[in-house]
């Protein structure tokens, strides 16, 4: 995740042992943040962590979007499902629990503002933008 164009979350110093793999430090500061976008309803902002060829899958796609394999691909569809996603949930508000590290991606566990213990995996590419991703839900509300 450290050539070419960056994006600005990233620290620019790679690991050592292994230049390709996020480190603590990226994997938090993108998490903060997302966070930080999401809890100011900024849909520009929440997807400037995206690249343009992303595919992102949630459970709630097919209710939002009316696309029943939950998965959207590209930026464009991105920004419309989440865009309706800000709309339905005006009050919308997460609180960041943990964000755990991979090779090239992260899981940032949260809670939402039901209270609904959630997580979203993310694949981070070279440049520091998410190229993939799946939203998970605990399913003690009925919402996944």
């Amino acid at each position: 995740m450290h050539h070419g164009d960056r994006a600005p979350w990233t620290a620019g110093t790679p690991r050592a042992d292994d230049p390709d793999m996020i480190t603590t430090e990226d994997a938090a500061r993108f998490a903060q943040e997302w966070l930080a976008a999401w809890n100011a309803h900024d849909l520009e902002r929440i997807l400037a962590h995206w690249s343009d060829d992303c595919v992102f899958s949630s459970p709630l796609v097919p209710r939002l979007l009316g696309e029943p394999s939950g998965t959207v691909r590209g930026k464009e569809a991105l920004r419309a499902y989440w865009s309706r996603g800000l709309s339905a949930a005006p009050g919308l508000r997460f609180e960041q629990l943990s964000v755990l590290v991979g090779h090239d991606s992260i899981v940032m566990r949260y809670r939402n503002h039901r209270g609904q213990s959630c997580a979203e995996w993310i694949r981070i590419g070279a440049d520091g933008h998410a190229v993939e991703g799946a939203a998970h839900y605990a399913s003690d509300d009925g919402a996944a």
